[in-house]
């Protein structure tokens, strides 16, 4: 096929719509692959970041966008492009409109999908993006879906729209390529990569699924495909409901180790030594970011409109929904213990991100709990090295420095994100109480703090 010889020869350019945590990395490996790469976000600031060669993404250093807009930079300056091994270097430009579609020979969708507030998946973005792909489309353009969705979205809202752009009547896996690949992004994972995290791929056709193969195999070690989309789009499903329902399950346990008594930490440890049949979670505040709290509710409301009840993703969003009540319900135990009640206490929250080390402060459970403890009166401050301010339910809220000062004057901190940025030992060297829903102060021995944990 002329595209795949195109994609093996890189002169195949690709544009990625939605250049978010997602996408940007995504479009950054593309360009490092070899490929001319552009962006396109609604989000202004983000085209002109990139094209400054300033990173908003904690997974993609400034210094390679820097190097990939400065190959732009020289073009046009009508200076030629550099060669990598042989080929030319690539190239990542951005911008906040979908002209450059007209041009593109791969478009690849990486636009959010909320939940609505009555957890309704809202595929607008899905639906806009494929709206104004087959506006552009060209034939022998590949389109691929990254976003999240429930099993049926790529052949039931992505391909009629494609498949009738413009009035035509367009033939699927021979006019143009349709296919879906769940992103598997893990922000601040230092271990897995978009290159060493296999790739699942499912295509329309057996067409598509090579056309697929072919772009993925340039920046990915291992390509996985499946028999279709729908397959694929359950890949995604599954997985992130594993995590979510398991991570119920030992929040769970946390509770009743509790009641029983016992150190769900060591618990946890011991089990974690059998070579086989377990795998570790752990507990914590409750679920947080984009994917797990929310991609388990796609699977639950597709299989609502089919007359089946998700039991198992309900009983997990109950139990990890609660959590952040759970831990204020533990503050106000730990409280009452030195005489004192949580309206009028001043409650110092250690971490405001939904996981250790990002910035992302999406779904995250400790932006819940400072609400809780807001409404039930408490005087709430918080620090996080990477987020600097917090704007959520009415509440603002600054990052206040983490001195003696502030951690003695604080009843109670609680341990909510573990950033490795943080020294425990200086936490609880200068803290009066600590609840640690963590275990972060696993190895503190001998402290000040009187210490709680979950």
């Amino acid at each position: 096929m002329d595209l795949i010889d195109r994609i093996a020869d890189r002169k195949a350019r690709i544009a990625v719509v939605g250049i978010g945590y997602v996408g940007l990395p995504l479009a950054v490996s593309f360009a490092e692959a070899g490929f001319e790469v552009v962006g396109i976000d609604s989000d202004r600031t983000r085209a002109d970041a990139v094209n400054r060669g300033e990173s908003y993404v904690e997974d993609v250093d400034s210094s390679r966008l820097a190097a990939l807009t400065k190959v732009v930079a020289n073009a046009r300056g009508g200076r030629s492009r550099s060669t990598t091994g042989g080929r030319p270097a690539g190239s990542l430009s951005a911008s906040n409109g979908y002209d450059s579609l007209s041009s593109a020979d791969v478009v690849i969708v990486c636009v959010p999908t909320p939940l609505s507030k009555t957890k309704v998946p809202d595929l607008s973005y899905i639906i806009a993006a494929s709206d104004e792909i087959a506006a552009h489309l060209r034939p022998g353009v590949l389109v691929v879906l990254e976003s999240t969705t429930y099993p049926g979205t790529t052949e039931e809202l992505v391909l009629p729209r494609l498949a009738g752009s413009n009035g035509r009547s367009l033939i699927v896996g021979r006019d143009f390529f349709l296919a879906f690949s769940p992103e598997r992004i893990d922000p601040g994972n230092r271990t897995y990569s978009i290159r060493n995290t296999p790739k699942v791929v499912g295509g329309v056709t057996a067409s598509c699924l090579e056309v697929a193969k072919s772009l993925y195999g340039t920046i990915v070690e291992q390509v996985v495909p499946v028999s279709s989309t729908r397959a694929a789009e359950m890949v995604k499903l599954l997985e992130n409901t594993f995590r979510a329902t398991n991570i119920a399950l030992v929040n769970e346990m946390a509770i009743m180790c509790r009641r029983l008594d016992l150190d769900v930490w060591e618990v946890i440890e011991a089990a974690k030594t059998k070579p086989y049949g377990f795998m570790p979670f752990y507990p914590g505040p409750g679920l947080g970011g984009h994917c797990i709290p929310i991609d388990p509710q796609y699977l639950a409301w597709k299989l609502k409109s089919m007359n089946y009840q998700a039991r198992f993703i309900q009983l997990a969003e109950e139990i990890n929904f609660d959590m952040p009540h759970y831990v204020s319900e533990r503050i106000s135990d730990a409280l009452n213990a030195d005489q004192k009640s949580v309206k009028g206490s001043h409650v110092l929250i250690l971490g405001a991100a939904y996981k250790a080390d990002v910035a992302d402060v999406r779904e995250s459970p400790a932006v819940e709990l400072i609400e809780i403890l807001d409404k039930k009166g408490a005087s709430v401050s918080y620090n996080d090295p990477l987020v600097p301010s917090l704007n959520s339910s009415g509440i603002t809220l600054e990052s206040v420095p983490l001195t003696e000062a502030v951690l003695a004057d604080a009843d109670c901190v609680v341990i909510a994100t573990a950033h490795r940025a943080y020294d425990w030992q200086y936490v609880a060297d200068h803290s009066r109480l600590i609840v640690d829903t963590r275990n972060a102060t696993a190895r503190i021995h001998e402290a000040r703090a009187r210490i709680v944990k979950l």
